[in-house]
């Protein structure tokens, strides 16, 4: 199982920790071509979604870069002309957002309980019933945040699957028909000490996810 992260080298020896834990070979490229030969693709965490491309003056992001977002757009078009299965974290999530034609809410009035303050903040969220997240975790579980933006309006038939019951942050989407996951928290770093579970049960979906399509 080939799985391309989409992102940095610097930004993602984490997500290729996690990943190698499952027998995959994950690797981090800029190059979309490299894409071509892969059973999936991660977009990880990072930066803020340049405005424009959902619309909007810059209104409170911040660490930008424009560069990545676009490689990161064009992967995002790739894997839903090719079905090829993606999954976004973070950063990545909001990213397929905008791919679908949805918005981003550039700094949430609620920051406090999601931004990353010397470490992630964990809360508490609810799982809609008829998910895969139920099945793995239940109803409710504890997550790790390290975000201070959030999804605004939802993207094309993309449906909101878990949330923050303070303050209705959508956590995680998937997409009605392709095989698209996102996700607001971290499970490469979701730590079982500050919760009740860690990222092993979604680390062994997302292999079955991937090995289902390929």
């Amino acid at each position: 199982m080939k799985i391309a992260i989409i992102g940095r080298k610097k930004d993602t020896l984490r997500y290729e920790k996690y990943l190698s834990a499952i027998p995959s070979q994950a690797f981090t490229t800029l190059s979309l071509g490299d894409i071509i030969s892969c059973d999936g693709v991660l977009l990880p965490g990072g930066g803020d979604i340049t405005p424009a491309f959902f619309g909007e003056h810059n209104k409170g992001s911040r660490n930008i870069d424009t560069e990545l977002d676009i490689i990161q757009l064009q992967a995002t078009d790739y894997c839903i002309r090719y079905k090829l299965p993606l999954l976004g974290i973070c950063k990545g999530m909001q990213v397929i957002n905008v791919a679908f034609g949805g918005t981003i809410i550039q700094d949430l009035p609620t920051a406090h309980l999601h931004k990353y303050m010397e470490r992630d903040q964990y809360h508490t969220t609810d799982i809609a019933p008829d998910s895969f997240l139920s099945k793995l975790y239940g109803s409710k579980m504890t997550v790790n945040s390290a975000h201070h933006q959030g999804i605004g309006k939802i993207g094309k038939q993309l449906r909101p699957i878990q949330w923050c019951p303070e303050d209705q942050c959508i956590e995680a989407i998937v997409h009605e028909k392709l095989p698209i996951i996102g996700l607001q928290w971290h499970p490469e770093r979701l730590s079982s000490d500050l919760s009740e579970t860690d990222g092993t049960p979604f680390l062994c979906y997302l292999a079955s996810f991937i090995e289902a399509f390929s």
